[in-house]
Formats: structure tokens, sequence, C-alpha cells
């Protein structure tokens, strides 16, 4: 019953940002058309700043920005402290960890005059869509890039944990080639849960399901015909009945440390957990210790509830007491467990998902620069 009133709210948010498959011939020739107008008209081109830019992803950026608006690129995160570099600029385009709390909303729109946030990523946890909506600030996002990507790094974290590459790889290089604590389990005839059935969840039940022979059961309060598994009516028979569990889930008030102490207590035992969704679905003290009793067998994690902190930033070279300033217990203790694999919200890092993104990108700021009376654009794009 809990676990249905959760997953119930996430369905009613699913519904209001639903997606289309697929965009239709008739929409790219849309979107063909409104380029050609936009760069065509006299126009003053929008000015742009792009905060949290990496250099893997900086030239596919310029590529399909700079031809249409006036772009800068920074380096530094979204925060309190940077804000105060959008001043002066119509839109802004920010990544998954910058601060979009209240007060960043407000001196956005009060003090630098920025109109309209580009999100270059699906989920938008991190803004506050209330502030949005009080200063009238428009926020745009990429609803969907390349689903496989992810589902592809949810296996690649599974084969790897289960067959101990990390351990292996790490004797291997200190001279030690013994095979003691190596012992997989082959994937055959397991069973894969997957707690939301999406694009994502449901790539990644085909990869296992045709791939590796597996059983896949999966839980969704809208069950899908293309689901190759066998829907659930809660979760918890999901969670008991499964080797290796999937979370593919939102980040919201509801889906919030989805995973804590008694839903780890109904797991089997030695259950292998995997997220590559958003690191507050897990509450992270209550899984070290399902790990450290034994009723977690390993975690995979490409997400991180304080990620912000630590995650895209290189501490490798600074000394002990530098480091210390950034300390995260937390992910101390998760780096300590050898069956533990964290990586850094990499899941979606391929040529064809960063491609995606600029592409829709520069889409969401065509229309927000031309105003386009598209209610199929706002409704794919618009988050508020």
């Amino acid at each position: 019953m809990r676990a249905h009133k959760l997953l119930s709210s996430q369905h009613q948010q699913r519904t209001l940002l639903r997606l289309k498959p697929q965009r239709s011939e008739n929409r790219r020739r849309s979107r063909a058309s409104n380029e050609r107008c936009y760069a065509s008209s006299n126009k003053k081109k929008l000015k742009v700043v792009v905060f949290s830019t990496s250099d893997y992803e900086r030239e596919i950026l310029e590529k399909q920005l700079n031809s249409h608006f006036h772009v800068t690129f920074l380096k530094p995160r979204l925060t309190i402290e940077t804000v105060d570099l959008a001043h002066g600029y119509d839109a802004m385009c920010c990544f998954v960890n910058d601060d979009l709390s209240a007060d960043v909303i407000e001196r956005l729109s009060e003090k630098c005059g920025v109109k309209m946030i580009a999100l270059r990523c699906a989920g938008f946890d991190k803004v506050d869509v209330e502030s949005c909506k009080k200063f009238g600030v428009l926020v745009y996002r990429v609803p969907m890039y390349d689903p496989l990507s992810i589902a592809e790094h949810a296996l690649a974290l599974i084969l790897a944990l289960n067959r101990k590459l990390m351990i292996s790889h790490s004797r291997v290089k200190s001279g030690n080639f013994t095979l003691d604590g190596l012992v997989g389990f082959s994937m055959r005839g397991k069973t894969l849960g997957v707690v939301g059935t999406g694009k994502i969840g449901r790539g990644l039940a085909n990869i296992c399901a045709n791939g590796f022979g597996m059983s896949v059961l999966g839980y969704d309060l809208k069950q899908k015909r293309e689901f190759v598994g066998q829907y659930c009516d809660d979760v918890e028979t999901v969670l008991k009945n499964s080797d290796i569990i999937s979370l593919h889930l939102p980040l919201n008030e509801h889906t919030k440390h989805f995973i804590a102490e008694k839903e780890i207590d109904s797991m089997k035992r030695g259950a292998m957990l995997i997220n590559t969704s958003r690191g507050g679905l897990l509450n992270i003290k209550d899984v070290i210790c399902g790990l450290r009793l034994g009723k977690l067998g390993s975690l995979g994690i490409d997400v991180y509830e304080s990620e912000e902190k630590i995650f895209f930033k290189d501490f490798s070279n600074l000394t002990v007491e530098e480091k210390m300033l950034y300390w995260d217990d937390t992910m101390a203790q998760l780096s300590s467990l050898p069956q533990v694999l964290v990586t850094p919200h990499q899941a979606y890092l391929t040529h064809e998902a960063l491609t995606e993104i600029a592409e829709c990108t520069k889409q969401n700021f065509l229309e927000f620069a031309e105003e386009l009376d598209d209610a199929d654009a706002s409704n794919t794009t618009r988050v508020c």
C-alpha cells in the first residue's frame, strides 16, 4: 500500500510531463524552419550564459549554440556565490547539480535579469519551481536523451560487481594474479527487479532478459505493454524475489529515501542494488548498514545524495590537509567497502547522448527566443 501511494504521485507527475516517444517528421521540419526563421530575422541574438561547462561537452555545445546565440561558457557551478556571473544575460544553461534554489532564482530574476533557464538534464529536483513561477522565470529541460546509454551503464555496474572486476583489476596492477575472493554467479536464470519501467528501465530489462536469459520482475503504476518482464502488484514483491534490483525513478517528496532499512530487510539476503537515477532515492546510511551486515550483497551507484559537493571535481592532487576540507564521511565509508562500486554520474556520458542534449537545448532556446506558438514543444520540454 505504501509503495502504491509513493509511486501514485510519481505517475501523476509523469502524466503531467508525459513525453511523446518520438518526434514526428512534421515536428523535425518545424524545428528546422524555426532555426531558419530565427537565423534570418533581424532580432537581437539571445545572450546565453552556460554554467558547469566541462571540456568533454563544450565542442558539442558550441556547434549547436554559437551560430544562433551569443554564448559565454563558464566552468563554475551555479551557486549563490557565482550567480552574479549571469548578470546581463537573457537566458542561462545549467547542469544537474547547479543550485536553483529560491534565493538563487530571486537573484537571477531581480538582479541579473535572466528570464529563462535551460537545463541540460531531465531531472529538475534542484529547481525551486514555485520561485520560478513567482518571478516569471521559464524553465526548460531535456526530457530524454539516449536512454539506452544509462541502461548500458547500469548493466556495466551489475557485471563489474558480480565478477569482482574492481578487485581483480587492483590485484593485477599490484602483481597479484590469484583467484581467491573473485567468485561470481551466472546471470542466466537469476531475477532482475526493475522499479520504474520507463525507457531506461525497459531498456535494461530487454538487455537482461534477451541477452542473459534472466527473469525480470517490474513495478510501475502505469504498466507498459512493451515491458518484457512480469509486473508485480507492489514493490515489496519485486524486492523480496529479485537477485538484482535496479531503480529507475524520479526524485520527489514521495520517493526520497525510497530504499531504507525496511525495504532492505524485505530483500533477498545478499541481493545487489543498483541506482543510476537520483542519489536521494537511497537512505545511504541504511544502505551502508545493510552492506556491513550482509543483508545487501553489493551496491552499484552512479548518483549520490550529496554529490554536488564532490562529483565533477578532481581532488587527487590536493594535500591531505586540503582534502580534509572536502571530506565526505559517507563517501569515504562507501569507498572503503569492496562490494561497492561508485561512478561519478557518468551513466549518460556517451557522444550520442551529449549530441541529443545539445540539440534539445538549442531548440529550447529557439522556442524561448521566438516565443513560438507550439504547444507540443512546451508539453515536451517546459517545466514551468
